[in-house]
């Protein structure tokens, strides 16, 4: 009987220093205790970033990443913030809206960041804010150009939620007047993204701008994101004869539309807006396709001021080739996060929101914004033209 107990004995002992030497199980965001505002009391302070990084949108987010890290690595060599080194937690949110409020839930409860940079598409922006609102941490997007990113359906401003990008409306409103006054141009057709909420509120805009200024509205077509067939509706839009036709989208639908509508003869100017702004358009369509194709945008490439030179310079330097507009989007949004962080005089997520919402004439290599009233910045947008499949500066047109 005494064997038997020394045996047991020494079973449980066993099993005890198993189950302590076993490897912890990692703790998914939805079993996480409420969140804890971090106070940056480590060595570093820590900022997500929720990203596009594959998916259909990949580029935006690439592209913004990389701006991001040039920045911060440049901040961290003078310092940081507040003395501490900045620390970035990158995670792929794969071009979905359910997988962006995953990775903001992640962030926030796991990694316990300070604020969250990204995502880039409005889509995805306003599928990360719920979680942000709940546990209370500044989420600023440099791309999410929705007018209804920083405001709920009442008109409420979202207390947390902040972009530096000029809004949807804004774009809509300038190309209007663009196509109207600059071109001549009186008789358009709209051909829009009907899935998209960044694609619709430039439509509407658009549709609003122009006829108010004398201009006439043949046709409006739509199609939905990752058709690659747009044959009939630009067959539609080529028989009502327009001078001109307004395609807000991204890239890779509007490449395919360009290409598509110059096998057509429709050989009329094409306008859109900042998610023109890839270097796979020239992929997708080729140069020749590309010409009279013009879109507003954050950034010029040609821009000679000496932070944009300087900034122009230390991209080239790091990644070996030339910044796009996303790029200088990304740097200029983490300047302006640690330029906030400064001023708060300490890394909590309250002191920071209430610092980003007074901003006044933070100056970038985008242009120097102020933050209004809605947590939108107020911004200059810059007209460029496709020329040989690359952008040229054509104007830049002050708010």
């Amino acid at each position: 009987m005494k064997k038997k107990i020394n045996i047991l004995v020494a079973l449980v002992l066993v099993f005890s220093l198993l189950g302590a030497c076993s490897p912890k199980q990692e703790v998914g965001p939805a079993e996480q205790s409420p969140s804890k505002d971090s106070s940056g009391e480590g060595d570093t302070i820590k900022v997500g970033l929720n990203y596009e990084l594959s998916g259909n949108v990949a580029t935006y987010g690439q592209s913004l990443t990389a701006g991001i890290e040039l920045a911060m690595e440049e901040i961290n060599a003078a310092g940081g913030a507040l003395g501490k080194e900045i620390e970035l937690i990158k995670v792929d949110n794969k071009s979905d809206s359910a997988e962006a409020a995953n990775v903001s839930t992640r962030l926030i409860t796991r990694d316990n960041v300070v604020a969250i940079l990204g995502p880039a598409t409005s889509g995805n922006t306003k599928g990360a804010t719920p979680p942000a609102m709940q546990n209370k941490v500044p989420l600023i997007s440099a791309s999410a150009t929705d007018d209804d990113v920083t405001v709920d359906s009442k008109g409420n401003v979202r207390e947390y939620i902040f972009k530096t990008c000029f809004s949807d409306s804004f774009q809509g409103v300038t190309m209007a007047n663009f196509a109207y006054t600059d071109l001549g141009l009186k008789n358009a057709a709209i051909l829009f993204d009907n899935t998209s909420d960044y694609a619709k509120g430039l439509m509407k805009s658009f549709k609003e701008t122009y006829p108010s200024l004398g201009g006439n509205i043949l046709v409006e077509e739509a199609y939905q994101s990752n058709e690659t067939d747009f044959k009939a509706v630009l067959t539609n839009i080529k028989a009502a004869n327009p001078e001109v036709v307004y395609v807000p989208g991204y890239y890779e639908e509007v490449g395919l539309i360009v290409k598509q509508a110059r096998e057509l003869g429709l050989d009329v100017p094409i306008l859109g807006g900042d998610g023109y702004d890839s270097p796979k358009m020239a992929e997708i369509a080729d140069a020749k396709s590309l010409e009279k194709v013009y879109y507003t945008n954050h950034y010029s490439p040609m821009d000679d001021s000496p932070e944009v030179v300087e900034f122009r310079e230390a991209f080239t330097a790091k990644y070996g080739k030339e910044a796009d507009a996303f790029n200088a989007l990304g740097y200029d949004l983490a300047y302006f996060l640690v330029d906030s962080i400064n001023k708060a005089g300490k890394a909590e997520r309250e002191a920071i929101k209430d610092a980003l919402a007074s901003t006044k004439d933070f100056k970038g290599v985008t242009g120097s914004l102020s933050i209004d009233e809605f947590h939108n910045p107020i911004k200059a947008v810059t007209i460029l033209e496709l020329v040989d499949g690359s952008p040229v500066f054509l104007k830049k047109l002050e708010p």
